[in-house]
């Protein structure tokens, strides 16, 4: 009677220790394909295939790639690399290959010690083909290695269904290398067809970044063969890409790092072609080892910040910026295309499809090569250098004229801005950002240490008020709610108003908060305010999430290599970056680990460092994700409606464990 009771007092759903599902093997992927990769076409769970292809030739082994579309829909990729080995592990007893195929975190590129099989290399989640495996209904691997032949099947999204068989290589077999078949399972895809304008687009630059690597696509139904080999490498094309000539000859360069290189490991660096043209779309395509990037990235941004810091230094020893105007990063790179290839030993990407790198030392690997070689092309290139020049300047002077227009038409009715407000000079919403930052300590940090020209900082007392059940018109009441919409100058509303964003100040509204409990609680709090009472700011881009570091480590000077010191995010960070250390030579134990108790511990400088730098820092754009609009309403009612506590319970045992920070 009793469980009668409580079954009809909760709708009939039942709440036990069998509700608990423990989600294992490749079950994660299955249940949230969207955690692990894009689900509009399967030509990403290809390309893990394809990187660990193109991984092999980066490590030196084989010369070809081959690409088959299959009548059947099936696709193969074939590469004359190591072939992956499919002995015994000594640990887990179970063939290597079978693990590589079936665990999240298994693969070759965990092993980072002197030595180890991958030292560059862009899979380094350790989930790219094992998810490949479980969104398909068949994947088969033909290993060609030491003189033998081994062949393993799977299918049902991941299951063995064709044991490991070994034969002896025979006449015909290739020496070396692995093949993998792949039947994507439709379901899982909005689409199952490839992508071909896509799909030749990535084949095409893997040959681009690996001169003398030939790439080749076969169609078996249409009978046609294409391939690619690049001897002129990034230049060759970037030319063929560009819709219109640059206005002078392209920068290109490289640089990497030697044995006597005081910060990065040996082979770090980055090879790179720049052109600057006056009309059409700029061609943008970065790379961290072969891997495309095409969120960009913090490699992206040292190719900025090298060629911005070199232009303006030529500038202003030519003494050519008109008294009046003020140069920025964008004003240089507007009118930029590039090609972007960079090599790093550890790269850490945001979130399992690797979109974009936020790797923070890129920032200065990167610029340190490209800036004085491309100080040196200048002032070898005078003109050239002058012509670069003109381009920026207009730029800048569209601008300042446009950002003139809009003050002009706020007028004089604008609301008192809260006096708590330390506003950004410029009025280019584009660029401006506020930082809404926890308590006043973290504030004056934040106030020293932000770019005057585009960063505002607005302190907040405390935790926010949970506004989820608050009336609209009662929202003032509160003096942070108030205060907080008066400075980014939109009024509250509801999804499905009419809303004016012409008076909105900010194109980035940063929440800030310690990398704590508390800090959560309080980026949780103002969510729910912009999601509540703030939903079109959302649905614009415009919010975002600070990430600052929880911890930082301080490592000693070492020959002649100065001290220095790192900030990492997370725990899991923290382990990759002493691997890294021990890797480079530094002594176990040598360095010092710090942890933030929270913002108020940094310094101005250190703030900016981690958390305001948009060349280093980590911020996250809020979006709803693979949720809908009335979803994650549903769930947040649930998380912060005040009669939910039984159900907001039950959601966080439920799905606890589905929770993913891109880091």
């Amino acid at each position: 009677m009793a469980t009668s009771s409580k079954n009809a007092a909760t709708g009939g759903h039942a709440y036990s220790e069998g509700s608990i599902k423990v989600l294992k093997g490749l079950e994660p992927v299955k249940q949230r394909p969207g955690m692990y990769t894009r689900t509009d076409n399967p030509l990403h769970i290809i390309q893990e295939v394809l990187d660990n292809a193109a991984d092999e030739a980066l490590a030196g082994y084989g010369k070809k790639i081959r690409f088959t579309l299959h009548e059947d829909g099936s696709v193969s990729v074939e590469d004359e690399g190591r072939g992956i080995p499919f002995g015994l592990h000594p640990e887990e007893k179970a063939p290597v290959v079978e693990l590589v195929f079936t665990r999240l975190h298994a693969g070759g590129k965990f092993d980072k010690d002197s030595g180890g099989a991958y030292s560059f290399s862009g899979g380094l989640h350790g989930v790219g083909v094992s998810v490949t495996n479980a969104l398909s209904t068949r994947l088969e691997v033909t290993i060609y290695r030491d003189g033998q032949v081994a062949r393993l099947v799977f299918g049902n999204g991941g299951d063995v269904v064709e044991p490991l068989q070994v034969r002896p290589a025979q006449q015909g077999d290739r020496r070396q290398g692995t093949t993998v078949r792949v039947w994507p399972d439709a379901k899982y895809f909005e689409s199952k067809t490839l992508p071909m304008p896509e799909l030749l687009h990535l084949l095409r630059s893997k040959a681009v970044l690996m001169p003398g690597v030939s790439v080749s696509l076969t169609n078996e139904k249409t009978r046609q063969t294409q391939s690619w080999q690049y001897k002129g490498g990034l230049a060759d094309y970037l030319a063929q890409a560009l819709a219109a000539d640059p206005v002078i000859p392209m920068f290109e360069g490289e640089g990497f790092a030697d044995r006597h290189h005081e910060s990065f490991a040996v082979g770090e660096g980055a090879s790179w072609c720049v052109a600057f043209t006056e009309e059409g779309q700029p061609v943008r395509e970065s790379y961290v080892n072969l891997i495309p990037t095409p969120a960009g990235g913090t490699h992206d941004s040292g190719l900025r910040d090298g060629l911005f810091q070199a232009v303006k230094g030529f500038i202003d020893l030519h003494a050519l910026l008109p008294k009046g105007v003020k140069l920025m990063p964008e004003d240089v790179f507007s009118r930029a295309s590039y090609v972007l290839s960079a090599k790093i030993l550890d790269p850490q990407f945001q979130g399992q499809i690797k979109e974009k790198l936020n790797s923070r030392d890129a920032v200065r690997l990167v610029s340190s090569f490209v800036k004085p070689a491309m100080e040196l092309w200048l002032n070898q290139h005078v003109d050239y250098g002058k012509r670069i020049a003109e381009l920026a300047i207009k730029a800048a002077q569209t601008r300042q004229r446009a950002s003139q227009k809009v003050e002009k038409r706020k007028g004089s009715g604008v609301a008192v801005l809260p006096g708590k407000l330390t506003d950004c000079e410029s009025r280019d919403i584009a660029y401006n950002e506020v930082f809404l930052v926890e308590g006043d300590s973290a504030g004056g940090s934040a106030k020293m240490g932000r770019d005057k020209e585009t960063q505002a900082v607005l302190p907040l007392r405390g935790k926010v008020l949970n506004t989820w059940e608050v009336e609209r018109d009662r929202l003032f009441a509160n003096n942070e709610v108030h205060d907080i919409a008066v400075a980014i100058g939109v009024d509250p509303h509801g999804p499905d108003d009419e809303v004016d964003l012409s008076g909105l100040r900010y194109g980035k509204i940063c929440i800030l908060s310690d990398a704590d409990v508390d800090g959560a609680h309080i980026q949780v709090l103002l969510l729910t305010l912009f999601f509540r009472h703030f939903p079109k700011l959302i649905e614009a881009g415009h919010v975002y999430v600070a990430q600052p570091p929880l911890y930082s480590i301080s490592v000693p000077a070492r020959g002649k290599k100065p001290a220095t010191k790192l900030y990492v995010l997370s725990e899991q960070e923290l382990q990759s970056t002493l691997e890294k250390l021990r890797k480079d030579g530094v002594r176990e134990g040598a360095w010092t680990i710090g942890r933030f108790k929270g913002l108020g511990e940094m310094n101005a400088e250190q703030l900016w460092e981690t958390t305001l730098n948009p060349d280093t820092r980590r911020l996250m754009q809020v979006q709803l994700g693979m949720f809908s609009f009335s979803q994650t309403e549903s769930y947040i009612a649930q998380l912060m409606g005040k009669g939910e506590a039984g159900a907001r319970r039950e959601l966080m045992e439920m799905h606890g464990d589905d929770v993913e920070v891109d880091v």
